[in-house]
């Protein structure tokens, strides 16, 4: 669970605005039923978003903005998600406490520390090694320890801990990796932005059944930055 060294008080000096940030997403799910087609997100995930402190996975310059709903740039053309966004994603795996998660993505880690709030264990995949150093960093200060880091090429995802009760992707794929079908565990989830630009992007929710078919469904249109690979080994 986060943790708010910037409050040596003890006060944390921003929940206000993380409740507003809450409030504003309850209303906008409420209206428009984003997501699934439900008006209400798991009780869990608005909770888990009242912890996070969300200004501390972005620039100081940035920090007074850190609780608008808007997406925001972390550096190496990459963005810490929409937290309406982040809501919905988490609000779609149906997450329960023992749950391992697969994150492709790791970005600022913002997305992470909300999943390891409500997963027993989250492992997370990072192409650019600096932002995830710098995640991995940022975590570890808010007290995480539930949370694996790896660098690498996240369409492949991790075999070696699969399966996975569930799988978020956090940059737009052309299609879904089959690697990370094969991680999905019977049962499992997974969301993803799937499309060729962000002018053409929907998130996808591909459910895997207890006989290990998967039903895929779009779900509205999003923009996210494409998923990379990591480049090939030198000589």
């Amino acid at each position: 669970m986060a943790e708010n060294p910037d409050a040596p008080d003890g006060r944390d000096a921003m929940l206000a605005e993380r409740r507003a940030m809450v409030e504003t997403i309850v209303r906008e799910v409420g209206w428009s039923k984003i997501g699934d087609g439900s008006p209400e997100l798991d009780p869990r995930v608005l909770e888990a978003l009242v912890r996070v402190p969300r200004e501390r996975f972005v620039s100081s310059d940035l920090r007074a903005e850190a609780y608008d709903n808007r997406p925001l740039p972390i550096g190496h053309d990459q963005t810490i998600s929409q937290p309406l966004i982040v809501a919905v994603m988490t609000h779609l795996l149906h997450l329960e406490p023992d749950a391992r998660v697969l994150e492709v993505g790791t970005g600022s880690g913002y997305q992470c520390a909300i999943l390891a709030e409500l997963a027993a264990l989250v492992l997370t995949i990072e192409v650019v090694a600096e932002l995830a150093a710098d995640a991995r960093a940022r975590l570890e200060a808010l007290g995480y320890r539930n949370i694996e880091f790896h660098l690498g090429d996240g369409a492949a995802g991790w075999p070696a801990a699969a399966p996975y009760d569930a799988i978020l992707v956090a940059a737009a794929g052309r299609s879904v990796p089959p690697a990370l079908l094969e991680q999905l565990k019977p049962g499992g989830r997974l969301v993803i932005p799937i499309g060729t630009d962000a002018f053409s992007q929907d998130l996808v929710l591909v459910e895997k059944d207890r006989d290990g078919r998967t039903h895929r469904r779009a779900l509205f249109p999003v923009a996210f930055v494409p998923l990379r690979s990591a480049p090939p080994a030198g000589p």
